[in-house]
């Protein structure tokens, strides 16, 4: 045996598959995913306080530059907060996404639709004053399949809707339906943005995907594909008349 080979069975380490193995990890795979999630819950930490506070930092500063510029500088300005913005809404949904990785398959429950919905609404309506946001008629007082991560699927909706819109004023309408006899509640949120052709619907939720292009749109429909099906329910995307993209939730009732 070779002084390498001693020196590597002394320090209790063995090779498997042509890789450095601790004795320890013999037991293998359970032992590694704990890693891996314990890795993730750190990454998440780091992302929700340090990368986040960060951000938010720079934006605050950025509001204060806002008497300080000339014209061009207020355009440049405004590029620097809208990307801040953007880049804060991309940490509440990776925050989201690592909270449904680490999940211990719980079951959902019901949850409020009228209660969910409002509230997305109203903050993301605070969120981009530039935007028009129009509710038609009244959210259904229905419980729907769902759990504490159902409001993020809205938000995340709103926020797209928004942000990668290229009309002025961005438009949005959001609108809810219950079919008892059916079993089902429907979201519509719709805007008048480019749209998305019919070839590239299904991409646009796939993991890593970029939808227009835009910054974030690919991991925040990601996740949310990912939740509607946790609960049961299906999310896809229609033309808006005259122009423009809807995005279709369908939620499973809760029984009684």
């Amino acid at each position: 045996m070779s002084d390498d080979a001693d020196a590597e069975a002394g320090s209790g380490t063995v090779r498997v598959g042509g890789e450095n193995v601790h004795a320890g990890d013999e037991a293998g795979p359970e032992e590694r995913l704990k890693r891996q999630r314990d890795d993730l819950r750190l990454l998440n930490q780091v992302m929700r306080h340090d990368i986040r506070n960060d951000l938010q930092l720079v934006g605050a500063y950025a509001e204060l530059l806002d008497d300080h510029v000339d014209e061009e500088g207020k355009e440049y300005l405004e590029v620097i907060k809208r990307n801040t913005q953007s880049a804060v809404s991309l940490t509440t949904t990776v925050r989201d996404l690592a909270e449904v990785m680490l999940r211990d398959d719980a079951e959902p429950s019901g949850v409020s639709l009228d209660h969910v919905l409002s509230q997305q609404v109203e903050e993301v309506r605070s969120a981009y004053s530039e935007a028009v946001f129009t509710v038609e008629g009244s959210f259904p007082a229905a419980e729907v399949v769902g759990d504490e991560m159902l409001s993020s699927v809205f938000r995340n909706l709103l926020r797209n809707a928004v942000q990668h819109n290229d009309e002025t004023p961005p438009t949005v309408t959001v609108s809810a339906t219950a079919e008892k006899a059916d079993g089902v509640a429907e979201v519509r949120i719709a805007d008048n943005g480019p749209g998305i052709p019919e070839d590239q619907r299904d991409e646009v939720f796939g993991k890593g995907e970029k939808g227009l292009d835009s910054p974030g749109a690919g991991i925040g429909l990601y996740l949310v594909r990912s939740l509607v099906e946790i609960y049961d329910g299906d999310v896809w995307i229609e033309d808006n008349e005259p122009k423009g993209t809807v995005f279709v939730v369908r939620l499973p009732l809760c029984d009684g």
